[in-house]
């Protein structure tokens, strides 16, 4: 009992399913990792001083109802001018050492820019950029250095 052919055709056999060949690597772009680097420094800065200010009102609430508490805290007074003081403060929980460093982190951000050039340029074996890069990242930092023994 075995059945006869038929005659009818068979469906073709499936097609082989090809799957989408992987992304090849985008590679890195200058300008977008300057933009990046740019992007997300003001984005850390901007988090530091928010969280500084947080920080400082949960701290010290009376600063929101006295006019006095408010002076206290805008009144001139010694403030975290160093990088160990800043560190220091910010272990502490004090408002205003997350203030100071998110405002040194906006500071460094155009340095870190200058040096990711200075990288760039090198990689890209353009010698007069990296010349003139290296130029003005060493007077930016001896600026900061004289700016330091002076302060």
């Amino acid at each position: 009992m075995s059945e006869a052919p038929s005659s009818e055709p068979r469906p073709p056999p499936p097609a082989s399913v090809t799957l989408p060949a992987a992304p090849e690597a985008v590679p890195l772009v200058p300008e977008l990792l300057i933009s990046d680097l740019l992007r997300y420094g003001v984005l850390v800065s901007l988090s530091l001083v928010t969280l500084g200010t947080t920080v400082t009102f949960f701290r010290h609430p009376d600063y929101l109802v006295s006019s006095e508490a408010l002076e206290r805290l805008t009144a001139p007074h010694p403030v975290p001018h160093g990088l160990a003081d800043v560190v220091a403060g910010a272990m502490a929980a004090r408002g205003q050492s997350f203030v100071m460093a998110g405002l040194l982190v906006m500071m460094a951000v155009p340095v870190m820019r200058v040096a990711l050039s200075l990288l760039i340029f090198r990689q890209q074996k353009d010698r007069l950029y990296v010349a003139i890069t290296t130029v003005v990242l060493t007077l930016l930092l001896v600026s900061f250095l004289v700016g330091a023994a002076e302060g």
